[in-house]
């Protein structure tokens, strides 16, 4: 009569640590492979498998409580080892590099004398287009009208300078 009820909390200790275990190692290989970096449930799965071997210390002993530690240890190190392989790593890390480049003051690409033809009235900052490419540029305060030839006197910080062509 008194074996079944301790037969039973044994099998439930084992129940208790063995899914502590597994949940523990579920969310240390999800830390580890599919969401690197998050540290959250790193934490999680390492307090699961740290509250799995201290159950199995204390309610199966020493000897359990050693190779379940052992064993545990050994799959974080493989796990650990095969995800933080550089192939590994390769699948989720930025790879590729940006060749764009962005239009400089320094570098300017409309150089002082270049001619163009207003596309909209100047009052004084309007849209000129220089060969192919469209830019926004500004006069010295002076209005000049729609499809009227202008030409580049200077670049001033950011800013296309430009006059009327007589």
């Amino acid at each position: 009569m008194y074996l079944f009820p301790t037969k039973l909390l044994f099998v439930m200790d084992w129940l208790t640590i063995a899914l502590l275990l597994f949940f523990g190692l579920a969310f240390l290989v999800a830390e580890v492979i599919f969401i690197p970096g998050t540290t959250v449930v790193g934490l999680v799965g390492f307090a699961l498998l740290a509250a799995g071997i201290w159950f199995s210390y204390r309610d199966l002993g020493a000897t359990t409580g050693h190779v379940l530690l052992s064993a545990s240890a050994v799959f974080i190190g493989a796990l650990v080892y095969l995800g933080l392989r550089p192939r590994n790593l390769d699948k989720v890390a930025l790879t590729q590099q940006n060749h764009g480049h962005v239009l400089d003051v320094r570098h300017a690409d409309v150089l002082p004398g270049t001619v163009g033809r207003t596309l909209s009235a100047l009052r004084p900052a309007g849209t000129v287009l220089f060969e192919e490419e469209r830019r926004e540029v500004t006069t010295r305060g002076e209005f000049v009208a729609a499809g009227a030839d202008v030409r580049v006197i200077g670049i001033e910080h950011n800013r296309i300078v430009v006059q009327q062509v007589a």
